[in-house]
């Protein structure tokens, strides 16, 4: 199984940081713009279409608000993994500033490097729509 752990700080405060992450229906809007296309709901299943043309079905596992925390599995769509887990989580850190964490679980272990090349992408437009400066570490 490949396993995914990425962090990036965001210049912005966890509530704003949560906000945008937690509009799990708006994630080509307020999350990922550009890098993801569209975003459909039908209740617990969550589409999502990327840049790149994949397209992925996410169940919606759990949103957490105490924690600021979404886990999602995919369950279908282009990618077709054996299993996928993910979470994302808003963490305070200083003032006004929050540390985002990305975690995806994958099999077959052939789907790590391209879902983490993925992730990375993602990650870039995400801290750039959050806060305008691409700084990933960790």
């Amino acid at each position: 199984m490949a396993s995914i752990h990425r962090e990036v700080l965001i210049d912005d405060t966890p509530a704003n940081v949560w906000a945008a992450v937690r509009d799990f229906g708006d994630v080509h809007h307020r999350l990922a713009p550009g890098y993801v296309t569209d975003t459909r709901v039908d209740g617990d299943i969550r589409t999502v279409t990327f840049a790149n043309g994949a397209m992925v079905r996410e169940l919606i596992v759990d949103i957490d608000d105490e924690t600021r925390r979404i886990a999602y599995a995919v369950v279908g769509g282009s990618l077709e993994p054996t299993h996928h887990h993910a979470s994302m989580q808003v963490l305070a850190r200083e003032e006004n500033r929050s540390l985002f964490v990305w975690i995806t679980d994958v099999t077959p272990d052939s789907l790590g490097a391209p879902m983490a090349e993925m992730v990375d992408q993602g990650l870039r437009v995400i801290k750039h729509t959050l806060d305008g400066e691409a700084t990933p570490i960790g």
